[in-house]
């Protein structure tokens, strides 16, 4: 399996059979988007810099909610969550997705916007390999925020996403990965992509990989 992350909440996943695009963004956010075609589109909610459906080539089966779903041998839940702190007075609702694909179970939080998952969310999102998790503040949780989701977790590999990256334009600055990773005190890696299978997942230690977009 491949991942690559395309900026903000956006990431392509790419097994032996089937290409899963997560959230494509509209580029007046000030970002590009390669050409992108895809067996699977996920949108965790309908914002312009998560639902650029039409950037995805193709006729993709679209998930952009709640509930199970199983497509072309992947299994999706997708989990409802909140955009805020205030039970999405602020910002509405989002979807989160626990997708369980090649051996592998990889969970993409949205932009979370609570620092502390309920019961009933983390049973849905147990025992995950790889969790994609937003860390820049301002519209989603900040580091700190991010910190206190990934203990109650436990994943094995965390991969931070929507933070300030160059030529980003948001209406106001996100923070950088540095605070995230400062925050989490560990080892951090860095890479173009992330080439992983089940049997290469890690057992004891949490790895904290950044993907350059």
């Amino acid at each position: 399996m491949i991942i690559t992350w395309l900026g903000q909440a956006c990431f392509r996943i790419q097994g032996k059979d089937s290409t899963i695009v997560i959230d494509p963004f509209d580029t007046s956010i000030g970002l590009k988007l390669p050409k992108l075609s895809a067996d699977l589109l996920l949108i965790t909610h309908d914002h312009y810099d998560h639902a650029n459906r039409s950037a995805i080539a193709g006729s993709p089966f679209i998930i952009d909610g709640p509930g199970e779903y199983e497509v072309r041998n992947i299994f999706i839940y997708g989990v409802q969550g909140y955009h805020d702190s205030s039970h999405g007075a602020d910002r509405g609702m989002v979807t989160m997705y626990s997708i369980e694909y090649e051996g592998l179970t990889i969970a993409h939080l949205a932009d979370l916007g609570t620092s502390e998952l309920t019961q009933e969310q983390l049973e849905k999102l147990e025992d995950v390999d790889i969790l994609m998790i937003p860390v820049g503040d301002i519209y989603t949780i900040d580091a700190k925020g991010a910190s206190k989701v990934i203990s109650q977790i436990e994943p094995r590999i965390v991969i931070p996403m929507h933070y300030q990256i160059p030529g980003l334009k948001l209406g106001k600055k996100l923070d950088d990965g540095e605070k995230f990773r400062r925050e989490m005190g560990a080892k951090a890696e860095t890479m173009d992509k992330l080439r992983i299978t089940s049997k290469e997942v890690p057992q004891e230690e949490t790895r904290i990989i950044f993907l350059k977009p």
